[in-house]
């Protein structure tokens, strides 16, 4: 494709998809138009049957035509919650599949990484998954190679994070094209202050008493936490880890986020449980399991001092919200 010729994009919507998310990906590249002169990029919104779709902001999008009828696009994003589907399966993903062989580049933006890797076309490939949606991800595709970068690019699979990562990913399709210094002033026009690229980690929020930045000994605790979710470690075998005895982790926790290391890990544990209870159908048993309890009583009871109402509540309270089927809330 040379810089002359014009690159075409559709964006395949579900009910329920992150509107800001498109918004997002698309203003830069009309902007960019505007700023270079001439036209570089096209785009097109498509629906699984050309159906009117409701965004997450109960804003309605007419998409320009059907799966079935798209044609000539270099590449195709797929924008929807995690639990999306296509009504018709079988054909669906079949046209995705047959877009991969033709050399289209496929894509999920936020969770449209979960439909994207249910078509069978995200095999051996690497993938970003925003944080509110990993132990979701994990649980149902434990095959895959999820990671926690805002944009991961592998061969022809584009995934992103969410809204401000689509711009990102927008703005290196400008400078690919028509250079950094347009891809500069497009990121101005929008008060843009950086254009992240590959290797940069989504920002994952911290508890309020938390310093902004974590002394090392605590943050290299964290992150044995966090890799221990489903087997829980002991602050014991932290410590020995970590060549300091319990004591010092304890004080360094305290000093350093107001809290002893066995509560911040138990709500480390509990935000994982809670991404299972509102964005999988999973049962309270199977998310019991999966950060590391025997059964549900004590999930269940350390839930309710997290959150302030039993796994089961939450997830009704958020069905009571949901704008298409099984569109979870908040849609990132």
């Amino acid at each position: 494709m040379n810089d002359s010729e014009i690159l075409r994009i559709g964006f395949l919507i579900f009910p329920g998809f992150p509107m800001a998310c498109l918004t997002s990906f698309i203003e830069p590249l009309r902007a960019a138009g505007e700023i270079a002169g001439r036209q570089s990029f096209a785009w097109k919104l498509v629906s699984e049957h050309g159906e009117k779709v409701a965004s997450s902001a109960a804003v309605s999008f007419e998409p320009d035509c059907a799966l079935t009828d798209l044609r000539d696009v270099d590449m195709l994003f797929l924008l929807s919650s995690p639990t999306s589907t296509f009504t018709d399966p079988k054909a669906s993903n079949g046209i995705l599949r047959a877009m991969d062989r033709r050399g289209v580049i496929l894509g999920g933006i936020s969770g449209g990484v979960f439909p994207l890797t249910r078509a069978g076309v995200m095999a051996g490939h690497r993938c970003s998954v925003h944080w509110c949606y990993e132990a979701a991800y994990r649980a149902e595709f434990p095959d895959m190679q999820a990671e926690g970068d805002v944009i991961v690019t592998d061969r022809r699979r584009y995934t992103v994070s969410g809204a401000a990562s689509a711009f990102d990913l927008a703005l290196r399709l400008v400078e690919d094209r028509l250079g950094a210094d347009i891809a500069h002033e497009v990121a101005c026009w929008f008060q843009h202050p950086t254009m992240r690229g590959e290797g940069v980690r989504q920002r994952v929020p911290m508890q309020a008493s938390a310093d902004p930045s974590l002394p090392d000994l605590v943050g290299r605790a964290v992150a044995l936490f966090a890799g221990r979710i489903e087997d829980p470690i002991s602050i014991g075998e932290v410590a020995d880890s970590l060549n300091v005895t319990p004591r010092q982790v304890e004080r360094a926790f305290k000093k350093a986020t107001g809290q002893n290391p066995t509560h911040y890990y138990r709500k480390l544990r509990m935000k994982a449980a809670r991404q299972l209870v509102l964005y999988s159908k999973d049962s309270m048993a199977q998310i019991a399991c999966a950060v590391g309890y025997a059964s549900p009583t004590p999930l269940i009871a350390h839930y309710r001092t997290a959150f302030g109402l039993s796994p089961q509540e939450d997830r009704a309270r958020i069905n009571a919200f949901r704008v298409v089927g099984d569109m979870p809330v908040p849609s990132t």
